[in-house]
């Protein structure tokens, strides 16, 4: 066994949803031996009519799936919540990947995944979370760079008035771009502001996630370009 969580983390409920059920079975198995509640579905509609009823703290979902595939429950879920979302996908499943971070999910694994690997991106997400209830509970940390007004105890992201959903993972990006404007961020630093140091993703995470909150950004103000690509280095946020 993994070492565990603490125990707050480790009292948190996963949903797995996976029309697969020997997966199924398997990460249940796991996931319930680490100390979490586990919540499976075999497939989207099912987690979906629960969620309001059984809340739950984080979701493992398949990409293909029927009914309704892992891409169409992400959308919805996103209209009513920013928990966290990694997605399960197959080893050619590369493009779903890409989108799948453009719509919101915070990250993907890929099957036939690694156990502590999977342990591992759980770990990430839910110590992000804990983070925030604890930091909510003290001081209160907002950042405030001209119009972008971000909240990380609430959740929140404010440009020029305007409430622009992001999920933990997007807003962990705005906070790391705005922290020094001007000053250009790699996607290795990016990376470990998302993840830590001791998780391996690839670039094309961060790229997902970028595009993801320039889209939201744009949604309300098409004149956003705050977020800025430099080529072969990284990203920045520029101020006025």
């Amino acid at each position: 066994m993994i070492a565990p969580l603490n125990d707050a983390l480790t009292k948190r409920t996963i949903a797995v949803v996976d029309d697969d059920r020997a997966i199924l079975t398997t990460i249940q198995s796991l996931l319930e031996e680490e100390g979490f509640e586990v919540r499976a579905y075999t497939d989207g509609e099912a987690a979906l009519q629960s969620v309001n009823a059984l809340p739950f703290d984080l979701a493992l979902v398949d990409i293909k799936m029927p009914r309704m595939d892992g891409m169409e429950l992400l959308h919805r879920l996103r209209q009513r919540s920013s928990l966290p979302v990694i997605f399960l996908t197959g080893k050619d499943q590369e493009i779903d990947e890409v989108m799948g971070l453009r719509i919101g999910a915070d990250d993907y694994i890929t099957k036939p995944f690694r156990q502590h690997l999977l342990i591992e991106r759980i770990r990430a997400l839910l110590r992000r979370d804990e983070a925030g209830r604890a930091e909510g509970a003290g001081t209160v940390g907002v950042m405030v760079r001209g119009d972008l007004v971000l909240d990380e105890t609430k959740q929140q992201c404010i440009w020029r008035g305007q409430d622009i959903r992001l999920t933990t993972t997007e807003l962990l990006l705005m906070k790391a771009l705005a922290a020094r404007p001007g000053v250009v961020k790699s996607r290795n630093q990016l990376l470990d502001a998302i993840h830590g140091e001791d998780t391996c993703i690839t670039d094309r995470t961060v790229d997902g996630h970028i595009k993801r909150i320039r889209k939201k950004f744009r949604a309300v103000d098409d004149t956003f370009d705050r977020i800025q690509a430099i080529y072969d280095m990284g990203y920045r946020y520029q101020e006025d």
